[in-house]
């Protein structure tokens, strides 16, 4: 993690939403400091077993987000691990200023990405001086395994390992109100010195490109959870996690 040069943004909820235009700028901004093109990459995989109108949604969202930002979008449908070796894609992803990816089923997203050329142009990219957001789906597989909450006795899913001693519980402030108790448990329980952070919507938790220390953007809260001094930390309060 710490060799990576480009930002990385942990996001609750909120990706491509006027709320989250300055958060979503500064990144873009972080990867053209560090020669990057002007492109805002959506990767909506995460949703790949959404419908068709919900598919659209998302890709208007987002362009209407670059539309205010100054800045080219580029809609992925990477919907398949098909998809996910794409040279075309991949060409696209490499040298981009972000690459974002969104909310959805964190199990199918990474199941579908891992593994594969688009999620390695995603990490080169990120160690070149990109930056990479995820939202909701999109922080929860940056780590090495991701609970599953849904089917409680079924084994975690294997993540991207980006950060691999770093659990999120993203939308933490609405999310246990859609849960039973036993699911809340899966969450809960990290392992061994793991670090559990929940993020509120509307709400990221952001490590700049060259920096050790993570800083809060949004209206909301990230909290520690465990691995650190339990803790709430507001906008532009900062933490060193490992």
């Amino acid at each position: 993690m710490l060799n990576a040069r480009g930002s990385l943004a942990l996001v609750g909820s909120g990706e491509y939403l006027p709320e989250m235009a300055n958060l979503e700028k500064s990144l873009i901004e972080d990867g053209i400091g560090n020669q990057k093109a002007p492109t805002y990459v959506q990767i909506p995989t995460a949703a790949g077993r959404e419908s068709r109108d919900r598919l659209l949604y998302w890709q208007e969202l987002g362009r209407a987000q670059a539309e205010r930002l100054g800045v080219q979008q580029i809609f992925l449908p990477i919907f398949d691990r098909d998809a996910a070796d794409n040279k075309e894609f991949v060409a696209q992803i490499r040298d981009s200023a972000l690459i974002y990816m969104s909310g959805g089923d964190p199990h199918y997203l990474a199941n579908t990405l891992r593994g594969t050329p688009v999620l390695d142009a995603i990490v080169e990219n990120w160690n070149t001086g990109g930056s990479i957001a995820g939202c909701s789906a999109g922080a929860m597989v940056m780590s090495s395994k991701i609970p599953n909450f849904r089917i409680s006795r079924s084994a975690p899913t294997d993540g991207f390992n980006l950060l691999p001693d770093l659990r999120v519980i993203p939308h933490f402030n609405k999310f246990f109100k859609w849960i039973p108790d036993s699911a809340a448990k899966v969450l809960l329980d990290a392992p061994g010195d793991s670090v559990l952070i929940g993020i509120d919507e509307l709400t990221a938790l952001v490590q700049r490109s060259g920096e050790q220390e993570w800083r809060v953007f949004g209206e909301a809260k990230v909290h520690i959870l465990k691995g650190l001094p339990a803790q709430q930390l507001a906008h532009d309060e900062g933490i060193f996690i490992g």
